[in-house]
């Protein structure tokens, strides 16, 4: 079978590699079909990822059909063959103290598909069924793909309490805040965009942003604080993390509010602790995905959510290397690249 290996960073090849075989009583081998291609997945590549490891099959979001079970499965999952689904690449020990307070998304012994271990850009894939979720025939693959990015979306809005009636300051209007901005929106709560492009701020509007801020033209602290009475946002999301959004976010968010992260910068943020403190702020990270497929799977086939509004460009998986042409020449106009199979 042929796979996307990055051997060293900058270097990625399509290589031939001996399709994987049931060697445990509770695997399942899947039939890629389809897998979107992420920002981590672009880090790695390029050697900035302070977590991957190489060389590295690499891709996390996939789809695809299953063709083989190991004799145990079925005690996990109610599976059978050709069933359709999508994977959980988080791969937590279930065990550690952190496992036990159901924390498994930050688990003591981690792994994640694609960056500590081999992931999905292959023709084929073993997977531990506990990692592995059914989803609808009637998805089509490409939208299937993509599951895995809104439970990050839903991992953030759940650290951060999003609720009906919240007002959200989301700094950031690419492709992450824009699945952020979506599940907001099914949530019930209305969000504030920031950006330095017009043009991803216009998106923003057409994806449902109540109001947007271009960030490199206005005071974003000070035009939140205008658009809710003075008060801040409840919860502010930081999907930019680029160390001065992290500031305005907590600037932004009224006291007793909750600011979130995704970031993985080493950058110092000039956050007081009296900031913190006199407004009893609630900081928090957000990572990766505790249990969120369920829900996204749910909202992918009852149509609450449109995966398809994201997806930009099409390109078989050997054509990797002008996908990531595409995303670096292209990055404002260029949202989800999916790889076929």
């Amino acid at each position: 079978m042929k796979v996307l290996r990055v051997t060293n960073p900058g270097v990625i090849e399509v290589q031939n590699d001996t399709k994987p075989v049931i060697e445990k009583a509770d695997e399942v081998i899947i039939k890629v079909q389809s897998a979107g291609i992420c920002g981590s997945d672009i880090s790695i590549y390029k050697g900035t990822s302070p977590v991957a490891t190489y060389p590295r099959i690499i891709g996390h979001e996939f789809t695809g059909e299953i063709t083989q079970m190991g004799k145990d499965v079925n005690r996990i999952k109610d599976f059978k063959v050709g069933d359709h689904v999508v994977v959980n690449p988080v791969c937590s020990c279930g065990t550690c103290r952190i496992c036990q307070k159901k924390r498994e998304n930050v688990c003591a012994n981690l792994s994640v598909m694609g960056v500590h271990r081999d992931g999905g850009y292959g023709e084929y894939v073993k997977v531990p069924a506990k990692n592995v979720f059914a989803v609808s025939k009637d998805i089509p693959w490409e939208k299937a793909a993509i599951v895995e990015p809104y439970t990050v979306a839903a991992q953030v809005t759940s650290r951060g309490g999003v609720e009906a009636g919240d007002t959200v300051l989301i700094c950031g209007s690419g492709q992450i805040a824009l699945t952020i901005l979506q599940v907001c929106n099914i949530l019930g709560a209305r969000c504030i965009m920031t950006d330095l492009v017009e043009d991803r701020l216009k998106r923003a509007e057409e994806f449902g942003a109540f109001k947007t801020i271009h960030s490199g033209k206005e005071d974003v602290v000070a035009r939140v604080k205008e658009i809710t009475d003075g008060i801040g946002a409840d919860v502010a999301i930081d999907a930019a993390c680029v160390g001065k959004t992290l500031e305005e976010a907590a600037l932004a968010v009224r006291s007793g509010g909750v600011v979130v992260t995704m970031g993985f910068h080493d950058t110092l943020t000039p956050i007081t602790e009296f900031q913190i403190t006199s407004r009893e702020l609630d900081i928090r990270g957000s990572r990766l995905n505790n249990n969120k497929f369920p829900q996204v799977i749910e909202w992918f086939e009852s149509g609450k959510l449109d995966p398809g509004r994201i997806i930009t460009d099409r390109f078989h998986f050997t054509e990797i290397e002008k996908a990531f042409e595409k995303l670096k020449n292209e990055p404002e106009s260029t949202m989800k690249i999916i790889l076929t199979f």
